[in-house]
């Protein structure tokens, strides 16, 4: 596996690292266990706080650094890695802030004696992170988990390996020990190799549905644990009493962040029919708006894809949808006459139930516009998908958006606004998009032992 840095703008190969040899892999492993079992598994809540709260400070120094390697490597505009530095270096400060409070022991009512369960730390933890978050996606594993007393090791994606140095060195710098934070340029032989590693404990990974069902079949076999965030096309349903202004602007954000390549992006907008041609005019308007450029620009607003594999793949995605009945409304090509890998902003309409495209994930900036009758067949199409990871319901009547919001059956909803995350807001999906939960209280009990102590 090549892990290459290649500038998504210039098409220009920047460095390359080779993949990890065998001993090296050995020494490494070797060195987690150890770390885990003599040393940070055995300091205390206010010895790891204070590493992590040091790592956040040197994350915040280095803003700008970290910042701009994310837009080297990935092609994101340099404002929102800016702001994806922010949110890293704020998820590591919330687990040293809370983690002690999150794993206190709970005691037991229980009729005779007394009972507790606590929380302790399983050991090394491996980490499959993707591409389209560097630091975020690492720091939502790492951060819970360090605290805990657990130790990790991950596997970042091969597109974004000075992402992947830079925050091991952060951690290093901050003062956490040999071991404890470990950085693997591991092949797909490898990988499989780690996870059945005895000294691996568990397993956690971000990425597609292919990628996530051979890792969990990996770890299934060594009857080890597996949280999984895989894909997700998140609907964004407009009711007729919504603020149109207002669910335009989330409409923009929600598909248009990082170019589209999100997760959580807002993929799917089912409007209702009192609304949905002044929603599509408004909406086709301010996307025709976005310019592209160097994402080192900040007069920049349209950023390229991350690569020119991910580009081709969202074309042939567009055609296979046109081919089955879909039609374009607004762009469907790439921006031709400049380098670097651009899609134009596109709004795909008449998309039919049998059309592959109803049910396919678009990582980039193509929009699937959905019109309907009314609320129950809004609730309908939302659910009509494979997958389930978060949702966005736009109206003035707030107890009816939660009402909405409890018939979608996705880990996340929005009322009046696109997915956002928050160190404190739980993260995780339901059927194809994965299972279990990251951040929040709910992110660092995922791979602690809840022992329970019984007195007669």
């Amino acid at each position: 596996m090549a892990y290459q840095s290649i500038n998504p703008y210039t098409g220009k190969l920047d460095k390359s690292f080779a993949d990890i040899e065998a001993n090296k892999l050995e020494e490494k492993l070797a060195l987690a266990h150890s770390c885990f079992k003599h040393d940070w598994s055995q300091r205390d809540f206010q010895a790891r706080t204070a590493v992590l709260k040091r790592a956040a400070s040197l994350m915040r120094e280095r803003a700008q650094m970290m910042a701009e390697l994310i837009t080297l490597e990935m092609g994101k505009l340099i404002a929102q890695s800016q702001g994806e530095v922010a949110l890293s270096a704020a998820i590591l400060d919330y687990y040293a802030d809370h983690a002690e409070q999150f794993l206190a022991p709970e005691i037991l009512k229980t009729p005779k004696g007394e009972a507790m369960v606590e929380s302790s730390p399983i050991g090394v933890l491996f980490g499959v992170e993707p591409w389209n978050y560097p630091y975020y996606q690492v720091a939502r594993f790492a951060a819970p988990n360090l605290m805990a007393g657990n130790v990790v090791m991950v596997k970042h994606a091969s597109s974004v390996p000075q992402c992947a140095l830079a925050f091991e060195q952060l951690m290093l710098d901050a003062g956490a020990p040999t071991g404890a934070y470990t950085n693997l340029f591991a092949t797909k032989d490898q990988v499989a190799q780690v996870i059945a590693d005895p000294r691996i404990r568990a397993v956690a990974l971000t990425g597609s549905e292919a990628a996530g069902a051979v890792v969990a079949a990996h770890a299934g076999k060594q009857l080890k644990k597996t949280t999984l965030e895989l894909g997700g096309s998140d609907a964004f349903i407009v009711l007729e009493d919504a603020d149109m202004d207002k669910a335009i602007k989330h409409a923009i954000s929600g598909r248009m962040g990082n170019s589209g390549q999100a997760c959580t992006a807002s993929k799917r907008f089912i409007v209702v029919e009192p609304l949905a041609d002044a929603f599509l005019e408004k909406f086709q308007a301010a996307l025709g708006q976005f310019a592209p450029g160097d994402p080192l620009d900040k007069a920049t607003t349209l950023a390229p894809l991350s690569s020119a594999e991910a580009l081709d793949h969202l074309l042939e995605q567009v055609s296979g949808a046109v081919a089955h009945g879909a039609r374009i409304a607004m762009g469907g090509s790439r921006v031709e006459g400049m380098p670097g890998n651009f899609m134009q902003p596109t709004v795909l309409t008449d998309i039919a139930g049998d059309n592959p495209a109803y049910r396919e994930e678009f990582f980039g900036p193509v929009a699937l516009f959905f019109r309907v009758a009314d609320e129950d067949a809004a609730i309908a199409i939302a659910n009509d998908s494979p997958f389930g990871l978060g949702g966005s319901v736009f109206t003035q009547d707030i107890e009816r958006g939660k009402r909405v919001a409890r018939k979608i059956d996705t880990g996340m909803v929005f009322i009046n606004s696109g997915a956002v995350s928050s160190p404190e807001l739980p993260f995780g999906g339901v059927k194809n998009s994965g299972y279990g939960r990251e951040l929040s209280s709910a992110g660092i009990q995922e791979f602690v032992n809840k022992k329970l102590i019984r007195v007669n």
